[in-house]
């Protein structure tokens, strides 16, 4: 008697995805990953950067009254903006600080990560994390260290003046002074960390295009100009977006150096920025619609400016 085996066909459960359905599952999850990566920065900058840009636009348009109506103006805030000299002296301070603070401070900050990088120094790394130390400070510390400086009556730099029998000196009572003394916190404490922005460029560039320099006969002025800066160019360009950013929103500095005029920054406003003049009326007169529209003339100050700094640069390395 013999057995015959017959096969029993094995049947697939319901529930269990087929080959083709797995790919469909695998190919959407690969097309979705990327956007699930990105989603929370996007989410956090809706959040805490667009709305609060949004909803500034929309009090601009307002007569804001924190605790009391809301009556809308229109552009009557910017009309009364334009005419207002407070503003246009704010933004004369803005952009004379920046002048002066900007451009020394990042060909300070190339020169020393250039010597740093070719000069043959014991502990050179010390000495280039050391440039950390003024970012790193608190700038109320910065304010009164540089405050004891320049004192109108005991500061180190009439001090100094008094020993070679000259004249003390009050920078704070004059508009270009203050200009220098907020300038001077903002160099030394900005200028080490584009240094080392530099400093790690500086050293990307392969020691032997030097040398073939070298080779050929550059002179290390020739080799700074025509081989470094060209091969710094996109971290300068960084660097000079980045500070005129920062550079056209100054704001602890000026308060912080000048503490017993508060938000004037001065008796004569004669350091108050853009960023003081906002806060002054919409945190100090509780105008909350006027200084609304300050902050949107600041943020359209901003975004042209750095434009125009991209377009130059563009246009550079366009040219070259």
């Amino acid at each position: 008697m013999s057995v015959t085996a017959t096969a029993i066909p094995i049947q697939k459960h319901a529930g269990q995805p087929g080959p083709r359905r797995r790919r469909i599952r695998s190919s959407l999850a690969e097309r979705i990953a990327p956007y699930a990566y990105v989603a929370p920065f996007f989410v956090i900058f809706a959040i805490f950067g667009l709305f609060p840009l949004l909803f500034t636009f929309y009090v601009a348009l307002f007569d804001w009254n924190p605790i009391g109506e809301q009556t809308f103006v229109g552009f009557a805030n910017f009309e009364r903006l334009f005419a207002d000299p407070r503003f246009w002296n704010a933004f004369v301070n803005t952009f004379g600080i920046f002048l002066i603070s900007t451009i020394p401070q990042l060909l300070l900050a190339l020169v020393l990560a250039h010597l740093l990088n070719h000069a043959r120094l014991k502990w050179a790394n010390f000495f280039r994390m050391s440039l950390l130390v003024p970012y790193i400070t608190s700038v109320a510390a910065t304010a009164l260290v540089f405050g004891q400086i320049f004192d109108k009556n005991f500061g180190l730099l009439n001090w100094v003046l008094e020993l070679f029998g000259l004249p003390s000196v009050n920078l704070l009572a004059s508009q270009v002074g203050s200009w220098v003394v907020i300038s001077a916190m903002v160099m030394w404490r900005w200028f080490g960390y584009n240094a080392l922005l530099y400093l790690a460029g500086l050293q990307a560039i392969p020691r032997e295009m030097y040398e073939a320099a070298s080779v050929d006969g550059a002179s290390s002025w020739q080799q700074f100009i025509h081989l470094t800066i060209p091969s710094l160019r996109p971290i300068i360009i960084f660097t000079v977006i980045m500070s005129t950013i920062g550079g056209l929103q100054i704001f602890t500095e000026p308060l912080l150096v000048a503490p017993e005029t508060g938000l004037t920054c001065g008796a004569g406003r004669q350091c108050q920025t853009l960023s003081l003049f906002l806060y002054e009326q919409g945190f100090g007169q509780f105008e909350f619609g006027y200084g609304s529209a300050i902050g949107v003339a600041l943020f359209v100050i901003v975004v042209v400016a750095a434009l125009i700094n991209f377009f130059l640069s563009t246009r550079t390395r366009g040219a070259q």
